[in-house]
Formats: structure tokens, C-alpha cells, sequence
């Protein structure tokens, strides 16, 4: 059931522009994200010793929508560990001891595209109504921290809905702050030439709601994938839904 945290409805053909996240919202690609991270953080910390288990609150908690290696400073941080940065071309099989931020990223997302490929990756049904119900006009964009959205929405046949894609790449080569800030959704706003106020995000993340809500967009929904819908609704989600076909 659909949970209103606003005083007035939801009506999505009132908004020129629908900005996607990819993760949790368009695809199920949430759940490969977070085995992904949870084998390759399980393995870090028993490396090093660390007696407290990494689990799917910090996953919520500390990953969740942000940046792959945000992800990691962030998870780390709350360990007491500070490993060097590193670069972005730092290798996935690291000598134990000499880990880095970058590196530890970099297997995560090896880990993922290996799943990908084997387990392949399908839409959620309820999302593929809702784009079809959306009016012929609406104007389409992904926002996602992944550096694999147009590799996972090609896989998903989806592609060609979108009229732009703001991933990871694109916040890198632009300079723009990943979630919770808000500039990748403004990013997208102004790639399809609209003022936020006409738009709307669609995010499962509590970071991603927080970036919308700090962006003032005309709405915020919240997708209900397990991060919980008063988590969501208290990040500033307008509308909190447990699938988008529940507004189609």
C-alpha cells in the first residue's frame, strides 16, 4: 500500500521530467549490489581481524545509493579504518595488508558484473508499467551512483527509454557529489532542459531521498526495497510505495 507523507496526491502525468534511479527502482540489481558488497567487505574485515560482522544494516546504513567508493570510506570509517585512497586503476586481488580504498572498490564491482553475467538481470514488472502508463511526452533519465548503468539497462532492454544517464562515470568526468547531495539529480534536470520544480525522483536509497528532498524537486517517491518506509518517508520522500505499479 502506498504511503502519502505529503498533505496533497500524487499525480505523475503533472511532471515533465521522471528521473530514475537504476538499483532498487528500474532493476533488482540492489540485491546483486549487496551480496557483492557483503562478500567482499566479509572478506576484508576477517582479513584484518575485525570482530564486528558486516551485515545488512551496513549495508543501509553506510552504502546504500552512494558512490561505490564513498561506499567503502564510509563502511571502513565506521571500523576505525583508514586505508590509503588509492587509484582507480589499483588491481581487485590486493596483498592482504595493502588494500586500498579504490582497489577494495574495484573488487566489489568485479564481483558484481561476474553475477550479472551469470545470473543476467530482468526489470521489475511493476516498473515496466509504470514507464508504459507515464504519458508519450514525459521526459526519462536515470540517475545512479553505478558505473554500469547503461551495461545493466542494454541487459535489461530498457536502454532506449532514456533520454540521458547520469551514473558514476558521468558524476566522475563532471565533478558532481554523489547522494545524498542533490547535483546529479540537478545534472539530469538541466540535460533535459527542466527546473526541478517539474520533475520527479524515484529512489530506494535513503540517500538518494535525501538528495531529492535537498534538491527540491515537485516530488520525491520513495521505493520500498528494505531500506523501510519511515526511513524513507523521514528522508523526505513525498510518496513511499513497496513497487511503483501501486501508482501506474
Amino acid at each position: 500500500m502506498a504511503l502519502v507523507t505529503a498533505e496533497h496526491s500524487f499525480r505523475p502525468a503533472e511532471f515533465t521530467a521522471h528521473l530514475f534511479d537504476l538499483d532498487g527502482v528500474i532493476t533488482p540489481t540492489a540485491e546483486v549490489h549487496m551480496r557483492a558488497w557483503a562478500r567482499m567487505f566479509e572478506e576484508f574485515l576477517a582479513s584484518r581481524g575485525v570482530s564486528a560482522p558486516y551485515t545488512d544494516a551496513d549495508y543501509f546504513a553506510h552504502v546504500d545509493g552512494r558512490p561505490r567508493y564513498d561506499g567503502v570510506r564510509a563502511l571502513l570509517a565506521s571500523r576505525g579504518i583508514t586505508p590509503p585512497e588509492g587509484t582507480t586503476e589499483d588491481p581487485v586481488d590486493q596483498p592482504l595488508g595493502e588494500e586500498t580504498v579504490r582497489g577494495l572498490g574495484n573488487r566489489k564491482n568485479e564481483l558484481v558484473l561476474a553475477m550479472l553475467r551469470e545470473e543476467g538481470v530482468a526489470p521489475y514488472p511493476g516498473t515496466v508499467a509504470y514507464l508504459d502508463a507515464l504519458p508519450e511526452d514525459a521526459q526519462l533519465a536515470i540517475v545512479s551512483s553505478s558505473r554500469n548503468a547503461e551495461e545493466v539497462l542494454r541487459g535489461a532492454g530498457l536502454l532506449e527509454r532514456f533520454a540521458h544517464i547520469v551514473d558514476g562515470n558521468v558524476a566522475e568526468r563532471e565533478g558532481l557529489p554523489g547522494k545524498p547531495a542533490p547535483d546529479t539529480f540537478w545534472h539530469a534536470a538541466r540535460l533535459l532542459g527542466v527546473e526541478p520544480a517539474h520533475a520527479v525522483v524515484y529512489e530506494d536509497a535513503v540517500s538518494g531521498v535525501q538528495a531529492g528532498a535537498a534538491g527540491d524537486f515537485g516530488a520525491v517517491v520513495g521505493v520500498d526495497r528494505g531500506a523501510g518506509a519511515g526511513e524513507l518517508a523521514a528522508a523526505g520522500a513525498t510518496l513511499v510505495v513497496t513497487d511503483l505499479e501501486e501508482i501506474a
